[in-house]
């Protein structure tokens, strides 16, 4: 079973790109973040003729989030992240899919810090961790995925002092994230590639694609229930090469 993570930066501007590496990597799980269309704009049809279902939280502008299961429908469990009733943005969606528990997360960028930004974000990941938590407690096979706006250690960023204010990399960030793997979770990528950056993002801006100038932010953890069956972990990183890329690539993992 493949399952994947990939932050598409706008599905309808990017269908092409999306169709075309769903055909090229058959990902049997994908979640999808930043769909940046409503919930009537999310290309449904044109996924169902590539032979997905699918479920969605979009929203205008920003965020979105979305799940799809290759050959069949996933099951909606959750199109919002417990906590907090008046925080509207969509950010998390969660979806049972043969026997499995995956969702789709965007976590908060948080930029400008210091300031309100951060705030919710290290909030966000606090309500993460709660619902993280519960979903440990009830021994169920989970699948962490999405674009977590976090590079966790110093080999998750190239060498530059160019990020250093920024909210994907304080100290406070990575000790979220932190906090978050030690109840329990797999760091998938990670654990098989301990030693390789295995960058999913790089920024449009200063030539940061042809410099490898990248972060690894697009992660899936896994639960005790569902680790053991971990067998390779990946990035597809040619995709971020295509001509109307996202600035991310697709982060996967295949289970026994």
């Amino acid at each position: 079973m493949k399952i994947a993570t990939f932050n598409i930066n706008n599905v309808n501007r990017r269908l092409p790109n999306l169709l075309r590496w769903l055909r090229a990597a058959k990902p049997d799980v994908v979640a999808l973040q930043e769909l940046k269309c409503t919930d009537a704009e999310f290309p449904a049809s044109a996924i169902e003729k590539a032979g997905y279902g699918a479920v969605w939280r979009g929203q205008r502008t920003w965020n979105g989030v979305a799940i799809l299961a290759r050959k069949t429908e996933p099951v909606l469990t959750r199109t919002a992240l417990p906590g907090n009733p008046d925080d509207l943005e969509a950010r998390y969606i969660e979806a049972a899919i043969n026997g499995i528990l995956v969702t789709s997360i965007y976590l908060p960028n948080g930029n400008p810090q210091p300031g309100p930004k951060f705030d919710y974000k290290l909030d966000w990941f606090r309500r993460l961790r709660l619902h993280a938590g519960k979903l440990l407690k009830q021994d169920v096979p989970v699948v962490l995925a999405g674009d977590y706006n976090v590079a966790p250690t110093e080999i998750d960023i190239y060498p530059t002092k160019s990020w250093d204010n920024d909210a994907l990399i304080q100290p406070k960030s990575r000790a979220a994230f932190r906090a978050l793997v030690d109840q329990g979770w797999t760091d998938t990528i990670r654990t098989l590639h301990p030693e390789k950056p295995m960058f999913t993002f790089w920024d449009y801006k200063r030539n940061r694609w042809a410099r490898d100038a990248g972060l690894r932010l697009d992660h899936l953890l896994l639960s005790p229930a569902i680790a053991p069956r971990l067998t390779m972990a990946g990035v597809d990183r040619k995709v971020r090469g295509e001509e109307g890329a996202s600035d991310h690539a697709p982060a996967w993992i295949v289970l026994r």
